[in-house]
């Protein structure tokens, strides 16, 4: 898979350790920035993530800002991208597996490095289950997208 991986100056001091671990995972990754710890904002970030989704640059994304809900707001604004704040495994996988989840972020204030591999392998594992009810609801999502 392509993975589109972005961070703000919170994100920055794990970025390139997830990015390394995507990789030696045999996923092919876009490194999105921010490339220093100065500050900038997440909103610019999640767009950049948002942008590889929606221009088939990207499989999927990650995103990392301080607690990883600033980042999932401004991601879920994005036409075609369905973001979640992950600080646990399950949630991980059943986000990409009930709902098409296609953005991870994490909150790098609030995870170790070795819980954010084990999430991300979780993310990166799942596949939507493209039936029943859970794609019942994703088109209601859809729906709800199209609406606005």
């Amino acid at each position: 898979m392509r993975i589109a991986i972005a961070a703000d100056h919170a994100g920055f001091p794990i970025k390139d350790e997830v990015i390394n671990y995507v990789q030696s995972a045999g996923h092919d990754v876009i490194d999105l920035g921010t490339y220093n710890q100065e500050p900038v904002d997440y909103p610019d970030y999640a767009l950049k993530v948002g942008r590889a989704i929606q221009d088939n640059q990207s499989d999927r994304g990650i995103v990392i800002c301080g607690s990883g809900v600033g980042a999932t707001i401004a991601a879920n604004k994005i036409k075609g991208v369905y973001a979640c704040v992950c600080h646990d495994t399950y949630s991980a996988h059943q986000g990409v597996e009930h709902d098409n989840m296609n953005v991870l972020c994490l909150g790098s204030r609030i995870l170790g490095i070795e819980l954010v591999k084990e999430i991300v392998s979780a993310f990166l594992a799942a596949e939507f289950i493209h039936d029943g009810r859970f794609l019942r609801r994703f088109e209601k999502i859809c729906a709800l997208e199209k609406a606005q």
